[in-house]
């Protein structure tokens, strides 16, 4: 488990590297008025401390064959073996993100798959790997999506 933000300098460094992964150490310690070895200290603490947990590209993704998105909800058929789920679908890499969730299903997939057809492929794998029934939902438009950002706190 991750530690929590230790202070504002944290909270704007976890800010800045949301919005920019590649800010430079220089535009970091401009932002917050500490020197390049300080941020450069702050932000290998936050990195080992699981703060940060890695750097990622935002990208298009019709522009890399991945145009579909879709929601797919997850319903256990044999609920004895239902926290088996995420692990179970882990290696699928058409699945973004998995999601334990409250209500009538167990768990929310978001995927990304190039065709209808690939879609559908990976829903019949879902079912048959995890043995659970679906519920699934595509996407037409994101309108927009957010980060998760870290708490402002008072200056």
């Amino acid at each position: 488990m991750a530690r929590q933000l230790e202070d504002a300098t944290d909270t704007l460094l976890a800010s800045l590297l949301i919005a920019d992964g590649r800010s430079t150490l220089k535009a970091l310690a401009e932002a917050t008025g500490l020197s390049v070895s300080a941020v450069q200290a702050r932000v290998r603490r936050l990195e080992a401390d699981g703060v940060i947990r890695g750097y990622v590209a935002d990208v298009d993704h019709e522009a890399i064959g991945l145009p579909l998105a879709a929601f797919i909800s997850l319903i256990p058929l044999d609920p004895s073996r239902e926290y088996e789920i995420p692990a179970t679908l882990a290696g699928l890499s058409e699945i973004e993100s998995c999601h334990s969730v409250a209500g009538d299903v167990s768990f929310m997939l978001f995927v990304r798959v190039a065709t209808p057809t690939a879609l559908e492929t990976l829903i019949r794998e879902i079912r048959t790997l995890a043995n659970v029934a679906t519920r699934t939902t595509v996407v037409l438009q994101t309108s927009f999506e957010r980060r998760a950002r870290p708490p402002s706190h008072p200056r």
